[in-house]
């Protein structure tokens, strides 16, 4: 039987404080089989919540609810980058953007996303993590195109100009090819 109204457990989420409150929300909200990612969402961005107990809900939520796996991964892997970068060099908002496209991989959002928060001055991630994450998506993703343009330009961030003009020449022939 369900302990908590929507309406407690997104205040919960949203505002608790305590750990061990917002986990028994947390359970009762999955005992009643809510899949809403909204409502999850309040969960993600609780300022109390440590990086460590972020990853456990999220993982969890992903185990109990796959349709919600790739939505959830992309939302972690946002909220590391906007909140935790400084802490963690942006390896935990990597590790979601990877986990989200190994549950969708056709998708280009995770790779471009992950290309977004590289920051060249201080290397995180670091480049060559990056480039080997945006090249196995090539193969996957529906829109190369774009891809390829990503990494073009991430190169030339680089000063490495060879590669650059490879990656945007390769853009430039696959859109001549599906026009």
């Amino acid at each position: 039987m369900a302990r908590f109204t929507i309406e407690q457990i997104r205040n919960k989420f949203a505002t608790g404080k305590d750990f061990n409150e917002i986990f028994d929300a947390f359970e009762d909200a999955l005992a009643q089989h809510i899949d809403n990612v909204e409502v999850y969402r309040l969960l993600f961005w609780n300022p109390s919540l440590t990086p460590d107990e972020l990853c456990l809900f999220g993982e969890k939520l992903a185990k109990e609810f796959p349709s919600l796996a790739y939505d959830t991964y992309m939302w972690l892997a946002s909220v590391f980058e906007a909140t935790y970068s400084s802490h963690d060099n942006y390896e935990l908002a990597m590790l979601y953007y990877r986990k989200a496209a190994k549950v969708k991989p056709e998708e280009l959002q995770p790779y471009l996303n992950a290309a977004d928060c590289h920051d060249p001055e201080l290397n995180i991630p670091p480049f060559y993590w990056l480039v080997e994450f945006l090249k196995a998506g090539i193969n996957v993703v529906k829109n190369k195109k774009e891809l390829l343009h990503r990494l073009s330009y991430l190169y030339q961030m680089h000063g490495d100009q060879e590669q650059a003009d490879y990656y945007r020449n390769l853009a430039d022939e696959l859109g001549r090819s599906q026009n």
